[in-house]
């Protein structure tokens, strides 16, 4: 059993997944297996290569399997996403109370040179640049370290996110293909046997 480029094209396939498909399998035919299914998992639109190669009861199997594998997928998503929202809390929070610390105190400063600015008009512009300037290095270097620390908890957090995604997504790549194939596998062979019992 075989799935052609051409027939994919007739199918309305996109062009970049016939370009791989083309790319993968030169004689431009793949034997239909779950190996080859399994091998290939993150490489094509499985759903999409379901909802136009398979019918009735082998599509509704399908579906039946995609529903389940997305449902552990979010499930394992949504932890991920949990996970990584704790581990960044702290870290913005810590963040959040430098900066309305280092705002209170910028505006504090602000005002006090406003101030002083009115009472004494034009040589007050100098002694506000000098306030203001110092206030802004004051703020920029309190805030430097708590910035920085979350932006570094941040990025372990995505990247612990995307490490327990990986296998998530992997698994659900997996598990589309290879029941993809089953199902058309078993789809063909009905036709097969139809066609023989035809004859």
């Amino acid at each position: 059993m075989t799935i052609t480029a051409n027939r994919l094209e007739e199918l309305g396939a996109c062009e970049d997944q016939v370009a791989v498909f083309r790319e993968l399998f030169s004689e431009g035919a793949a034997p239909m297996s779950v190996d080859v299914a399994l091998q290939y998992a993150d490489r094509f639109d499985w759903n999409w290569a379901a909802n136009r190669l398979l019918k009735g009861s082998e599509r509704a199997e399908h579906n039946r399997v995609r529903v389940s594998a997305r449902a552990e997928h979010n499930r394992v998503r949504a932890s991920a996403w949990a996970e990584h929202n704790r581990v960044t809390a702290p870290a913005r929070a810590e963040y959040d109370r430098v900066r309305a610390s280092a705002l209170a105190e910028y505006d504090r400063v602000r005002a006090l040179a406003l101030a002083e600015h009115n009472r004494v008009t034009a040589p007050a512009w100098a002694e506000y640049d000098r306030v203001m300037a110092s206030a802004r290095a004051e703020h920029n270097r309190v805030t430097a370290s708590a910035r920085a620390e979350y932006d570094r908890v941040r990025a372990s957090a995505w990247t612990e996110y995307d490490r327990v995604m990986a296998p998530a997504r992997a698994e659900y790549d997996r598990v589309m293909a290879s029941t993809f194939a089953r199902l058309y596998i078993e789809q063909e062979g009905k036709k097969n046997d139809n066609n023989s019992e035809a004859t």
